[in-house]
């Protein structure tokens, strides 16, 4: 999709807002909701300054559209990015295009999975995104408009639209966009330090999930056992409702914990290791729901509260993917 071509229109100052999204809508660009009027000025700044080839070369999926800058860009203005926040989307597609997440498989399942973001590391304070509360939800307009472009690059360059590329039976209302940012606590080092990244370098990695499922502590949450022991049964739950009886390779997980429930398990005197461990052997051996322990991924994110959330991985196979920023 080439900006100014006749599936990617772009407007005159003097175009109606009505008369846009009708185009718009007409020519298959829209997800649903309101969308910014594309301009040329619009795209023109979006572009400028940008540090990215012109040429990425990677077809994005199902139907292997060519990923451009331009194109991103021009999806990033229908999505209500700001300039500063295309190298995020940018990276975010890029990785989601690595063969372990598989992308395909995630656009044309009959199944709910989305592509959620995480942002790392000093580019989203710089945003104003959002890790604390109501970080999945809405109320931040860098984490909406960030996930919606992730998402309508998938749409509108990858093809994955409702009974075309997409073939959900169901949906889920995250593929509109889900995308939020890493906090932090001592606990638990930033996942993107974790695989590599340096220290104060913004990265991004994509996971590829079914849906949200929120995970309470035991009793008084007084213990790490009475904090931990809850997800590995929300993990084995989602795990066996989404198996259709059928023994599945185990993958990873991913858990959003709130600094509330890290301190717990900190004053415990358990780290990381011990936590993936514990979380590894509780779930037993007979249908083990990660690879390994440290494929057990505990994220520091979310507001006050004891709440967690337990990213459900798709379960037709998806590894997350973490790539930093230029």
């Amino acid at each position: 999709m080439i900006p100014g071509e006749e599936d990617a229109p772009l407007f005159g100052e003097s175009t109606s807002w009505e008369d846009a999204q009708a185009a718009l809508e007409a020519a298959g660009l829209s997800d649903g909701l309101p969308l910014v009027v594309p301009t040329q000025a619009r795209l023109d700044r979006m572009v400028a300054g940008q540090h990215q080839p012109e040429e990425i070369g990677n077809p994005v999926p199902p139907l292997m559209g060519e990923l451009t800058l331009a194109a991103v860009a021009y999806n990033g203005v229908l999505a209500g990015c700001v300039p500063a926040e295309l190298p995020v989307v940018m990276a975010a597609v890029i990785a989601a295009l690595a063969p372990d997440f598989n992308l395909l498989g995630i656009a044309t399942t009959t199944g709910t999975p989305t592509v959620a973001v995480c942002v790392h590391g000093p580019v989203a304070a710089a945003l104003g995104m959002n890790s604390g509360t109501n970080c999945l939800g809405p109320g931040n307009r860098a984490n909406a408009c960030i996930g919606r472009a992730v998402r309508l690059v998938q749409q509108n360059l990858g093809g994955a639209r409702p009974g075309i590329g997409d073939m959900a039976t169901m949906g889920s209302p995250g593929k509109y966009g889900l995308c939020f940012a890493e906090g932090a606590h001592p606990l638990l080092p930033s996942l993107a330090m974790r695989r590599g990244v340096a220290a104060g370098r913004s990265a991004v990695t994509v996971f590829g999930v079914s849906g949200t499922l929120e995970v309470l502590p035991e009793g008084g949450a007084s213990t790490p056992e009475q904090v931990l022991r809850p997800l590995v049964a929300a993990m084995r739950g989602a795990r066996e409702a989404a198996s259709g009886g059928k023994m599945r390779e185990p993958q990873e997980q991913v858990l959003l914990i709130p600094n509330e429930m890290s301190d717990v398990i900190a004053k415990g005197g358990w780290d990381l290791a011990r936590a993936q461990e514990f979380l590894f052997a509780e779930s037993g051996t007979d249908w083990p729901i990660a690879r390994a322990p440290s494929d057990i991924l505990l994220v520091p994110t979310g507001g006050e509260g004891v709440k967690m959330t337990c990213l459900v991985p798709w379960g037709g196979g998806t590894m997350s993917v973490t790539r930093a920023l230029h």
